[in-house]
């Protein structure tokens, strides 16, 4: 069985996470770099988004958040752990240094485990939305997240 990473539009990605996503909706694309996917047998069997962080406080030009990583039921044991290293590199090597992702507290965390994140901070629910920025609540907004965070030595060029 053939596995392979192979690049995608962020259109591409985000269809495959409105159909294959337990829990978030597809990213806006505004704050996107790019994308990822996971083939076995030359099926889509998983996406990896990366963007600006969400955070503001984050968003220092070094730092990139994994937005969104999905796998279909079809994906091999390891898919989650493979896109997220697999993104994790692609920023090393754009020059980043730090990746940043979130899990809900719900979930084991096993996957960023595994590709070597540590979790760094507990994240209370709370809304999204601020007088100067209006947004829709949205269900996600009322669950607390663990955030994830790996710092990246440089790789010379």
């Amino acid at each position: 069985m053939t596995i392979r990473i192979v690049p995608l539009t962020l259109r591409e990605a985000n269809d495959f996470v409105e159909q294959h996503h337990r829990h978030s909706a597809r990213t806006s694309n505004d704050g996107g770099k790019y994308a990822i996917g996971l083939e076995c047998a030359n099926q889509l069997v998983g996406v990896a988004i990366v963007g600006r962080p969400i955070a503001r406080l984050l968003q220092d030009g070094s730092t990139a958040e994994l937005l969104r990583l999905c796998t279909s039921p079809a994906a091999p044991k390891g898919a989650n752990s493979k896109l997220y290293s697999r993104a994790k590199r692609i920023w090393q090597l754009m020059g980043g240094g730090r990746f940043v992702t979130y899990t809900l507290k719900s979930e084991s965390g096993a996957s960023m485990r595994g590709a070597g994140a540590t979790p760094v901070s507990d994240v209370p629910a709370a809304r999204w939305d601020r007088p100067s920025r209006a947004r829709t609540a949205k269900h996600i907004e009322t669950l607390p997240k663990h955030r994830w965070q790996e710092h990246l030595p440089e790789i010379p060029a």
